[in-house]
This record gives C-alpha cells, structure tokens and sequence, in this order.
C-alpha cells in the first residue's frame, strides 16, 4: 500500500490541507484499509472472517473484499431489513457481491451479543477470526502507527504544525493517532454522542492523556438519518473543493467544523474513503426530499 496524498484545498473561503486515504485503494481505502492493515499483512490459519454491525457499514464491504483476496469466507451478522435486503445498494450491494453471508444479530454464536460493545481484540477461535465492529480492536494501531508516519513525515518536509482532524464512529483512528502524533488531534461524535465516543476510547486506551479532543455538533444528528443541512455540505463541499465526501461522517464533522469555527490554514482534515455508501444514501435523501441539489 502506497502513501496516500496530502492535498491543499479551499472550502468555506479558507485553504487547508486534505489527507486522500480515499484514495488509497478502489476496494478498500480510507480508515478500513488502515484498521484491517495487520489481518491484510500477516498470515492467519483461519478459514473465515466473522462481524457484526449495520447492514450498510463501511467496515463491512471493507472485510468482504478482504475475506475475498485471501481466499476466507466472510459471515456477517446485523439486523436485516428485508426491504433492503431485496434491492441492495451501495456497502450491501457490493460485500453481498464479493460472496458475503448475511446473518441475522439475534443468531450470533461465537460471544454473547450483551459483550460485543466491549469486544476490542481480534478473537481467533478454531479455524475463523471474529472482528469488532467497525474494526475497533487493539490490532488496528499497526495500520494507523503507518498512517501517523506519513503525516510527520509530510510535517517535516512541508514545515507545517498541523491540528489533525477527522470524524469518528468507534474512534480508533482519530485514538492511534493521538497515541502516535506529535500534533493536536480532534475529531468529531458522529455516533451516539460524546460519552459513547469516550467509552470506545477507554475500551482500547485507559490513560486520557492519549485520547483525542472531542469535538460535537450543536443539533443532535440521528446516525444516517437524512437532514437537509447535512446534504447541503455535502453538496458544497462537492462544488468547493471538487472532492467527494462521505455523507454520514464527514457531512456531520464539517457541520460542526464550520459552526466552531474549527476550519483554519494549519487544518489537515483525514478523508477516510466511505463513499460506496454514497449511493444507498443519496436514495434516501431523493425519497425523503424528492430532490439531491
């Protein structure tokens, strides 16, 4: 895996730098590609990939492509909408293409499903790996310590200072990167909220003192339900910048970037990839508001 670019852009009237791990794979970029580092260059006596999650998570197209280049299988458990089951789109439609099992949560057999908010290690148990959700797990640091390489290298060669900031589900690698950053990391809630965020930094990392700053927008966004000012950054981060972002994630943390005022020169902003999911969402920006522009 190559270094990904680091680019200047402007949005908002402001330039700042833009870190395109989107760019670094076509199947399997952003912070999956970081996170799943390790499974990706170690070998393992396994015959399958087992997960959890929602049925439409980055995370989860990320595993079927890896479980489909190493040859495993990959069984993933949600809970299954059939709707959307019968007219996949975006993650869905593309792990189901790389041969994906869907399961259903209620089945899972490997660990009791009261124990998999804490589950933050790969367990490898007789011939199959399970993997948290969202590839939250201790393991993940050998893929962003990488990541953290590139930026102070890119720091020293351009003599920049930068405030590293990125969005954060799990908030694995806004977490390593603080934990291996010389710089100030921020990173905004986009999931359940500040608390739920500090929970997961505590499941990987007890000392604060390696925990990100947290950053949460002011409106109470529920996870991947359309509002019309998430799509409006969208749309002018699209036009501004003439890069496309993840409508989930990154629409959220710009909302909130540009409310704190939190948008300045010295900003480099970690584009994580996700935009496969694009396309599931957009449908249900049309269906709600009848238009996406």
């Amino acid at each position: 895996m190559e270094n990904s670019p680091i680019e200047p852009i402007t949005f908002d009237k402001t330039s700042f730098f833009i870190k395109r791990d989107d760019l670094l794979h076509p199947h399997f970029g952003g912070n999956k590609a970081r996170k799943l580092h390790y499974i990706l260059n170690n070998r393992f006596d396994i015959e399958k990939i087992v997960s959890y999650g929602s049925m439409q998570s980055n995370a989860m197209y990320s595993l079927s492509f890896l479980a489909k280049k190493r040859g495993w299988e990959f069984e993933y458990y949600c809970r299954i909408n059939e709707n959307l089951l019968k007219n996949p789109t975006g993650n869905l439609k593309a792990a189901l293409k790389n041969r994906m099992v869907l399961k259903d949560i209620s089945l899972w057999p490997y660990t009791p499903p009261k124990e998999l908010d804490v589950l933050s290690t790969l367990l490898i148990e007789k011939e199959r790996m399970v993997v948290p959700e969202g590839g939250r797990f201790k393991e993940a640091a050998f893929g962003i310590k990488r990541l953290a390489d590139e930026i102070i290298g890119w720091a020293e060669t351009s003599g920049v200072n930068p405030t590293v900031v990125l969005p954060s589900g799990t908030g694995t690698t806004a977490l390593f990167l603080q934990k291996f950053l010389p710089f100030r990391v921020k990173t905004v809630a986009c999931v359940k909220g500040e608390e739920y965020l500090k929970r997961q930094f505590f499941a990987l990392e007890k000392d604060e003192r390696h925990h990100p700053q947290i950053l949460v927008p002011s409106k109470k966004f529920t996870f991947a339900k359309p509002y019309k000012e998430l799509l409006h950054i969208y749309n002018r981060l699209k036009e501004e910048s003439g890069i496309e972002f993840e409508l989930i994630y990154d629409t959220v943390a710009f909302f909130t970037l540009l409310e704190k005022k939190e948008i300045k020169k010295d900003m480099l902003y970690i584009h994580q990839g996700g935009i496969v999911g694009n396309e599931s969402m957009l449908q249900r920006y049309k269906a709600k508001f009848g238009k996406i522009s």
